[in-house]
């Protein structure tokens, strides 16, 4: 019986400390979900004047200068988890792909995403690793970017999506898609009357220039939405898990007790046996 209190007390040390690398693991998360958020609103605030600026150029470019009329050769930007204990973060990304996952060409962020995305059978035409700490980002928008216009140049590319998760407060976390390319000019509000900005660029080397830094601005934003809400979706996991740990330590705290109980019992019948066998003896 001693042998078995001490095994017992051995499994409840042991889901203890794993209770305490939970709750470390949720509060790693949720300080870097929290710090994703506040660098999104300087992203939201650079892309705005972005958009602003190129509101201004284009009143001075002519108008009507089509795009690419061919037929679509389409690419997806897939933001997926980069760590493990997420739940089905990545193939709620990969789900909302639809069809277009095995018709497009697939570039995609995230280890685990990359891991998932084979099981399925996938070969992504570029993949990267999701920076541990949000200021890793912009450096990772660079590599994207450039991989982005790599295979432009080489396929033709000129339908290109990003799908990225979101978290809200309060809400679940949805997938979102958002169009990179073909950049939508058309809603671009118009720039408010006034005089004409001093220019020391062409007016369409200044609008491709300022595209660039646009598309640039919407791999920050995707990315560290994706970062945050994977994060979310690590602290809605070891919260669960929390609590599954915590009811396991209430059976086997429960079980200590009772183990403790039939031991003094026993130790009770045992030394009441000895007293009755000695005043037999006398």
């Amino acid at each position: 019986m001693t042998e078995r209190l001490a095994g017992i007390s051995a499994r409840i040390e042991g889901i203890s400390q794993l209770g305490a690398v939970m709750n470390a693991m949720r509060g790693i998360a949720g300080a870097r979900a929290q710090q994703a958020r506040g660098q999104l609103a300087a992203v939201e605030r650079y892309a705005a004047g972005i958009t602003g600026a190129i509101g201004r150029v284009l009143s001075l470019t002519p108008a009507g200068a089509g795009g690419d009329t061919g037929p679509p050769r389409p690419a997806l930007v897939l933001f997926c988890a980069e760590q493990g204990f997420a739940g089905a973060f990545s193939e709620h990304v990969l789900d909302a792909a639809g069809p277009g996952l095995h018709s497009s060409s697939l570039f995609l962020i995230g280890t685990r995403g990359f891991a998932a995305a084979r099981e399925r059978g996938l070969t992504p035409g570029w993949s990267s690793p999701l920076p541990a700490h949000s200021a890793g980002i912009p450096r990772l928008a660079d590599d994207i970017a450039q991989a982005l216009y790599q295979r432009i140049a080489a396929a033709g590319l000129n339908q290109i999506d990003a799908l990225f998760s979101r978290s809200r407060p309060g809400q679940m976390i949805t997938v979102e898609r958002q169009r990179l390319l073909p950049f939508g000019l058309t809603s671009i509000p118009p720039a408010p009357p006034g005089g004409q900005p001093l220019l020391n660029l062409a007016p369409e080397a200044l609008l491709r220039g300022l595209m660039a830094d646009y598309l640039h601005a919407q791999l920050c934003s995707a990315a560290l939405h994706g970062f945050a809400a994977e994060n979310q979706a690590r602290m809605e996991a070891m919260a669960a898990a929390h609590q599954q740990v915590e009811r396991q330590l209430e059976i086997l705290r429960a079980a200590q007790r009772m183990v403790r109980q039939e031991e003094i019992t026993a130790e009770i019948i045992e030394l009441s046996a000895g007293e009755m066998a000695s005043r037999e003896i006398i």
